[in-house]
């Protein structure tokens, strides 16, 4: 248990508006924050001794409101958060369902056999959630998708159906997607242009992009025919996966056939200055004008993305110039993205000048443009004036959104502000605003580095609550930075429990733990470390 506290430090609501704003991000007396390093060392017991009643006595470093709050969710063994899927205290349908779930199947067949003896009433909803769950377990997933569509007065919707598609597609499983899909169209009604732009967005990400130009090719047996949104689906799909060639190819393929709009060629605009081949992307431009459109505000900002990223703010300059002599007046993502670019440059006066602007040219800020402003700020140190942005938001009409928090909380964890940061994530909780793994990362990263392990495994089962996988990105973190703070019992725990998950380890993190342990002359779990990891490449030791 916590059992020194800290006096908490509230951070005041301030009242603003625009005009106030303006005022205090032009004001050079603004306080920066320096980075500061709090120093602690708790003693923990050896891995193989670890007594979780007793390893966390002296973290005492959190507030007293932040610590009942962690405090109210403290589960009874540490160690094993991460083994948890599910956070509920209540016993329902989908906990019976996951703890058979929770364990290793070799196929989506002995997913189903293994939930034959299930005596739980199926809905949509229930397997719409352990499909959700499982998303990124293939294996399991369909087995779940199958036991359920042989139960009795039980039929899977369309919905469900391209959900599994698109598991499936991710899982990179393509002739098992392209069988749902054939059943699909047996049953009739239930193919549409989502299903198939599901499938094609995965074959392109897999580079399979003959395979996905050829589903599009052969759209009409399914029922549906080409059109301008299919058409520019695709293209979207294959130049997000950077094969702009091949987008160029179908459109000129098919622009005679299809009727294009403006969007088809922004899409091809942005995929030239992608792959920085301006002058082809020009020609797009001149042709797009050809064809009666006028470039639009997404057209100017693709360019304005590459001068931006080269720090070119000369170029910059320039063509917002000509975006106005054109009558194509800057919105609000055009200021968004050269006030993050600067920002980013280091010249914040600059950046925040182009708030100033926007204001005059009665452009109103949305929540990207107040996310850049808050990453801005924090990155300059001023913590401060990023807190009452952040703040003034709601008074402004714009709601924080799950990047602002996330923003807000990866500059407090820049700074060391370990408090701070926890308030924010329960702030986010309050307004119903979900974190994803971008979130807790900073978070992760911070409470590795402070040592503060009892928050460290709180986080974990906060995020499994919360339904983020602990992938191998995130045990590669966890090991690494705990290695790094002279972790390596816990990190060992973590590296056995990331096995145990059927993952297999990177060599990075693998090859920092065995250093480590080699230091400590820790020569048992060194062996069993290196077992493990043999048995995770499948070599039988």
């Amino acid at each position: 248990m916590l059992a020194r506290l800290q006096t908490a430090t509230f951070f005041p609501i301030f009242k603003t508006n625009v005009n106030g704003l303006c005022h205090l991000l032009f004001n050079q007396l603004c306080t920066k924050i320096e980075s500061t390093q709090v120093t602690e060392s708790p003693e923990v017991p050896s891995w193989a001794k670890v007594n979780p009643a007793s390893v966390y006595e002296d973290d005492d470093s959190v507030s007293p409101t932040v610590t009942s709050w962690i405090e109210g969710r403290r589960l009874d063994d540490p160690r094993k958060v991460a083994q948890r899927f599910l956070g509920e205290t209540t016993e329902s349908d989908v906990v019976t369902i996951s703890k058979i779930l929770n364990k290793r199947y070799s196929s989506p067949e002995e997913v189903a056999e293994a939930l034959d003896g299930c005596d739980i009433s199926i809905s949509e909803n229930k397997v719409e959630r352990l499909m959700k769950r499982y998303s990124h377990d293939w294996v399991v997933a369909f087995g779940v998708f199958k036991w359920a569509k042989v139960q009795a007065w039980y039929t899977h919707s369309p919905k469900l159906y391209n959900f599994m598609v698109d598991i499936l597609g991710k899982a990179k499983q393509f002739h098992l997607m392209w069988e749902q899909i054939e059943e699909m169209n047996n049953l009739g009604g239930y193919i549409s242009w989502f299903t198939m732009a599901k499938a094609m967005r995965r074959l392109a990400r897999a580079g399979k992009y003959k395979e996905a130009i050829d589903a599009f090719r052969g759209i009409e047996r399914f029922g549906l025919r080409k059109d301008v949104t299919a058409l520019n689906n695709l293209m979207e799909a294959l130049i997000k996966e950077n094969s702009v060639e091949h987008a160029y190819e179908i459109f000129s393929e098919f622009k005679k056939l299809v009727q294009v709009n403006d969007i088809s060629f922004n899409i091809l605009i942005n995929g030239w200055c992608k792959v920085r081949r301006l002058d082809d992307a020009k020609k797009i431009m001149e042709d797009m004008e050809k064809h009666g459109f006028l470039p639009d505000e997404f057209s100017y900002s693709c360019f304005l993305n590459v001068y931006c990223h080269d720090k070119d703010f000369q170029k910059v300059y320039a063509l917002l110039d000509e975006m106005r002599d054109k009558g194509c007046r800057p919105r609000v993502v055009t200021y968004t993205i050269v006030m993050h670019a600067l920002g980013k440059a280091k010249k914040t006066n600059e950046a925040l000048g182009f708030y100033e602007k926007m204001i005059e040219s009665s452009c109103v800020p949305d929540a990207p443009f107040y996310n850049s402003l808050i990453f801005i700020l924090g990155k300059a140190g001023r913590l401060k004036d990023a807190r009452e942005v952040f703040y003034s938001m709601p008074k402004q009409g714009v709601t924080p959104s799950a990047i602002t928090y996330t923003t807000m909380i990866s500059c407090a964890c820049d700074y060391s502000r370990e408090d701070e940061a926890l308030k924010l994530l329960k702030k986010m909780e309050r307004a119903s605003c979900k974190p994803d793994i971008k979130t807790y990362t900073p978070l992760l990263k911070l409470f590795c580095k402070k040592k503060r392990m009892e928050v460290l495994y709180f986080l974990l089962n906060h995020m499994i609550n919360n339904n983020v996988r602990i992938d191998v990105e995130a045990y590669s973190l966890l090991i690494t930075r705990l290695c790094k703070s002279e972790e390596v019992e816990h990190a060992c725990s973590f590296f056995e429990e990331m096995v145990s998950k059927g993952m297999v380890p990177r060599d990075s993190p693998y090859k920092r733990l065995i250093t480590e342990l080699e230091a400590r002359n820790m020569v048992e779990a060194k062996e069993y470390i290196e077992k493990l990891m043999l048995n995770a490449k499948g070599i039988i030791c």
